[in-house]
Formats: structure tokens, sequence, C-alpha cells
């Protein structure tokens, strides 16, 4: 289960999207973004993760922003 979580411009945070994928491979990462992006997802300017191949490459595809390594889980 994949849940996108994003900060808005009043610094609230909100569920973006969320989808079931069988592996994290850029192709699932790549359908879930553009997905995002069809629902009015504009705008973004730093993704945040765990660094993964496959999420690199669809942010960096689809997004065309900036990625960063999460730190600290949630």
């Amino acid at each position: 289960m994949i849940i996108a979580v994003g900060v808005n411009n009043d610094g609230r945070c909100e569920i973006l999207g969320m989808d079931i994928g069988m592996s994290e491979a850029a192709h699932f990462w790549t359908k879930f973004l553009r997905k995002l992006a069809r629902r009015g997802l504009r705008g973004v300017k730093l993704v945040i993760f765990d660094a993964r191949e496959g999420i690199k490459a669809a942010v960096s595809r689809v997004l065309s922003a900036t990625w960063q390594r999460c730190r600290v889980g949630c």
C-alpha cells in the first residue's frame, strides 16, 4: 500500500492519493504519479522518500521535481 501525503500552502498535510502495487518498480511509480497529476497535482517542488530506484526515475520523469531521502520514519 502506497500513500502519498503532501503539504499545502497553509502548511497542512493532506492525503494526495493511495494505491496498491505488486512492486516498487519505476512502472508502478510512474503510473501512480501520473494518476495524481491527472487528478490535479501541480507545482511539486520536493519529493521525500526512501531513495528506491523506481521512484527516483518516476519523480524525475513525471514531476520534474527535486527529491530528498527521508531521514526519519513516521
